[in-house]
């Protein structure tokens, strides 16, 4: 009985210290994996603020949805200016601008030869050509058909987009604005479910978005994101 009882007593003990070590362990490692996962996120989001940012830039207003803004990234052009050469102080002191310059280099320096050696001797250029919206963006090489889907969603999610029109100051200036979210439950949702509920809580009574968002479709802010 002797042997028994302590077979079940030392069983106890260590269902307690796996008990308390999970307890103390489990929101460590929910907290890492949230920082990991919010990194991504937060990466991609930035990625598709630059894209509407562009857009906007372009069309006035932002893109409404993934299909508008993939589009636009895949099939319009984006202006290059290759800039060599910058005027001198007493260039510019002389009258002398870049459209002028320009000039001179296209008709080789008539009415004013001097100013045309110097330009050429400086390599002075500008050059004005059309490259694809994502290499213009992002660079060469860039995978744009994953910027729509959350990372680490399962099944894979898309984020949520939306616009909207809002009224600011006194003056009632009407300004366009979007916000780009992804909530906790799309990127944390295979984590541990009672670490997820109060993340989930502690956001809600602080009356903040539970998720990482940019924008904000109720007023403008500029596009900042939430976790900046």
């Amino acid at each position: 009985m002797n042997n028994a009882f302590k077979i079940l007593l030392a069983a106890a003990a260590i269902c307690l210290i796996w008990l308390s070590y999970d307890r103390i362990t489990t929101p460590i490692k929910f907290i890492e994996q949230k920082d990991i996962r919010e990194k991504e996120v937060a990466a991609r989001l930035i990625d598709i603020r630059k894209a509407e940012n562009e857009y906007r830039i372009q069309k006035g207003c932002y893109a409404a949805n993934f299909d508008t803004l993939m589009y636009f990234l895949k099939n319009e052009k984006a202006k290059r200016v290759l800039k060599v050469g910058e005027l001198t102080d007493k260039q510019l002191e002389s009258g002398l601008t870049e459209q002028k310059a320009l000039k001179l280099l296209a008709t080789k320096g008539a009415g004013d030869k001097a100013t045309y050696e110097e330009l050429v001797k400086m390599g002075f250029q500008r050059d004005t050509t059309f490259v694809p919206m994502i290499d213009a963006i992002y660079g060469e090489g860039y995978n744009v058909d994953s910027i729509r889907y959350i990372p680490f969603s399962s099944p894979r999610q898309e984020f949520a987009l939306d616009t909207a029109t809002v009224t600011t100051g006194s003056a009632g200036i009407q300004v366009k604005v979007m916000e780009c979210k992804a909530p906790y439950t799309s990127y944390l949702n295979d984590l541990d479910h009672q670490e997820l509920v109060n993340l989930i809580e502690t956001q809600t009574k602080l009356e903040k978005y539970p998720g990482l968002k940019f924008g904000d479709i109720q007023s403008a802010n500029n596009n900042a994101g939430n976790w900046e």
